[in-house]
């Protein structure tokens, strides 16, 4: 994809440009991280709710047994995809609640709250006892707290990072998913190794990991300082100066510090001035009837669309079941498998925040990650038209295994792809396009469509895979679905994202200033021209008050 970063670059010897060393210090990287483990909110649920949904013990107190024996597949089906999609919906709401919380008490408080409702469901999840509705309930108010890790992590990771590591620091959130799926995975599998078969302990133990992370991230957020870019907005200048300092490292007169702070502080003047002080009129004014900002929120929406539908996530939550499909028998066997594509998608956001997001550009990273995730939807969709689906007991011959071996190891390449374009980049582009103003409001907007249509994909891939005669698509249909998103989507990031590597979040606005059609392709390259005139204009303003202090 055109727009690029340039060539590949050490992470460790990478020009900073005017970001001066000071800036990366330890509290930048503490708070970091603090905020960046957020994502494990998300990356536990995904990576357990298979294996809990598989656990013998968990089936037999819900009576979910006594629908698999009685061969009722539709209606096993809806109660998994009910189950599995509660979180998803009570997400929706939480990404809403989000915006208010973040922008009334702050993202400091928002994060210690999110944090207490999450221990909550999951404790009323885990004390069902045999109740489905409890079930329910418990993953829904756990969503609820997930669904604002989601806005309340990446807007505040991309304001306080220095321009430069911005997408390597906000994509810490979207590692830390695959952080929390690794270790969901492993522990799984070794619930199904060690603890004994028919115990509550073989799903309890794992869903504990919620309740360590949570407690981890609330006693965190209480060594960290509030956002300075919030506190501007809420009229708080001096702490915001004192906050800016510590993080950056400088003193609070710094000629950096001030500049930045300066720079915060005339873009939400020009916001406010904009919309004249309109309350809520004026946001929605501002987000819907103001070209540049609509154009925003419409890749927002449309990468959180076609990113949901493209087949990676849906994997992520059933993968025991995806395995089973491609050939892998054996409850151990599909753990173990499933485990490792845990460690492969880990690695591969790794690889994303290090060296690719910041080095090559936002979009071309893209553009390679959907490339890999498209061609292992065909190859898996191809491979389930071509192969029957085998009977109890029944095996592949030679060359169908070695093709089933493919189709597997194909699952691995998608989820690489997957950590590498989409993933990081959603949640990235979501925390990063939008003018302060409006900034908490729209992440917002755009996160709870992301967990509408998580809900409906989660909930709809158990009956898209049952068969025709039953409804279904079937496993070939659903993959060539799959494959089909994946393209439209490379296609349309193509003509529609303009790069955002290397500017501030305040300079954003000059990517948007030419006609919808013209941003994704030349945005990027008229953005660069308007700071040439601009930095060519401050030189010559410079020079002028030399010339006067000399006179």
């Amino acid at each position: 994809m055109a727009g690029g970063g340039g060539k590949p670059q050490n992470i460790f010897k990478i020009n900073r440009g005017v970001d001066p060393p000071e800036a990366f210090n330890w509290r930048l990287w503490f708070a970091v991280f603090s905020f960046g483990i957020m994502g494990a909110a998300r990356g536990v649920d995904e990576g357990l709710i298979s294996g809990t949904l598989a656990k013998s013990q968990f089936q037999h107190q819900l009576g979910l047994d006594l629908l698999e024996d009685a061969d009722l597949d539709a209606d096993l089906a809806h109660i998994k995809g009910n189950i599995s999609a509660m979180v998803q919906i009570g997400s929706v709401g939480g990404a809403a609640l989000a915006f208010i919380l973040c922008d009334r008490i702050g993202r400091l408080w928002a994060t210690r709250q999110l944090c207490l409702v999450w221990i909550l469901g999951i404790v009323i999840f885990l004390t069902n006892n045999g109740r489905l509705g409890q079930v329910y309930a418990g993953r829904f108010i756990a969503g609820l707290g997930i669904g604002q890790t989601t806005v309340v992590a990446p807007v505040y990771l991309s304001e306080i990072a220095p321009k430069s590591i911005r997408g390597l620091c906000t994509c810490t959130f979207s590692g830390s998913v695959y952080l929390g799926i690794m270790l969901a995975y492993f522990a799984s599998w070794a619930t199904e190794l060690h603890i004994n078969k028919g115990s509550s302990n073989q799903w309890v133990v794992p869903t504990s990991m919620h309740i360590m992370f949570a407690g981890i991230i609330f006693i965190l957020s209480f060594f960290n300082k509030e956002s300075p870019r919030y506190l501007i907005k809420r009229g708080m200048v001096d702490k915001a100066r004192t906050n800016l300092a510590r993080i950056r490292g400088l003193d609070g007169e710094s000629d950096y510090v001030r500049k930045e702070l300066a720079g915060i502080e005339n873009q939400l003047a020009e916001e406010q001035e904009a919309t004249l002080g309109q309350g809520w009129l004026g946001y929605l004014k501002e987000m819907f009837l103001m070209p540049n900002n609509f154009y925003r929120i419409y890749i927002g929406l449309g990468s959180q669309l076609l990113s949901q539908w493209s087949g990676a996530q849906s994997i992520t939550i059933y993968a025991p079941d995806f395995f089973k499909l491609l050939g892998t028998t054996g409850q151990n066997e599909k753990l173990f498998a499933t485990a490792i594509f845990g460690v492969v998608k880990f690695v591969a956001a790794i690889m994303c925040a290090l060296f690719l997001i910041d080095l090559i550009g936002r979009k071309r990273s893209l553009g390679i990650g959907i490339a890999l995730q498209a061609v292992s939807m065909l190859y898996i969709a191809a491979f389930l038209t071509a192969v029957p689906q085998l009977d109890e007991g029944a095996e592949y011959t030679p060359s169908q295994k070695h093709a089933s071996t493919g189709a597997i190891v194909m699952i691995y390449f998608s989820g690489f792809g997957w950590a590498m374009g989409w993933n990081s980049i959603q949640y990235l582009l979501n925390s990063e396009i939008y003018p302060l103003r409006i900034r908490a409001i729209s992440s917002s907007m755009v996160m709870c469509f992301h967990f509408a249509n998580q809900y409906g994909n989660s909930k709809a891939v158990p009956s898209m895979l049952l068969t025709p005669s039953e409804g279904g698509l079937g496993p070939a249909g659903t993959f060539w679905f799959f494959t089909v998103v994946t393209v439209l989507g490379g296609a349309w990031a193509w003509f529609f994202i303009p790069e955002t590597a290397g500017r501030s979040l305040e300079g954003m606005d000059r990517l948007f200033n030419l006609r919808w059609w013209q941003i994704g392709r030349q945005g990027e390259d008229d953005a660069k021209q308007q700071d040439e005139i601009i930095a060519a204009a401050d030189l010559e303003k410079e020079a002028q008050v030399h010339v006067e202090r000399v006179v």
